[in-house]
């Protein structure tokens, strides 16, 4: 089993950036989604961006597209969030999952198809 590790946990004022890292114990090559997931307090889990293996196509939900960005290293089997503008309804545990070894997803916001979780890290922005 992965084990996938976040970093950059982080309090920000509405507007500031922040950069969360997510690190795999293992080599996935570059042929399994990565994806970044969010919940917040009382809503449900929902997929905030996903990169596939070869690192495109990205694909984000459209509360973050165009101010957060999804990319990866495999060389260093790490997998990053940048997000730019912050809202404060951007507040939530973030957490980064990886998917199955060589399938496409069709749906890669979706939760389903992942089978690898990190723990999760806490972003908190401050109006």
């Amino acid at each position: 089993q992965v084990q996938l590790v976040e970093s950059g946990v982080g309090s920000v004022q509405a507007g500031g950036s922040l950069r969360l890292s997510c690190a795999a114990s293992v080599n996935l090559g570059n042929h399994r989604y990565l994806g970044w997931f969010r919940q917040a307090p009382g809503k449900e889990c929902e997929g905030v961006g996903a990169i596939s293996g070869a690192g495109a196509p990205t694909v984000y939900a459209d509360s973050v597209k165009g101010r957060f960005t999804v990319s990866r290293d495999n060389a260093k089997n790490t997998v990053y969030l940048q997000m730019n503008d912050l809202k404060p309804e951007d507040t939530a545990m973030y957490y980064c999952a990886a998917g199955p070894g060589g399938t496409y997803l069709s749906r890669p916001l979706d939760m389903s198809p992942y089978n690898d979780w990190g723990q999760g890290t806490q972003v908190t922005v401050s109006s």
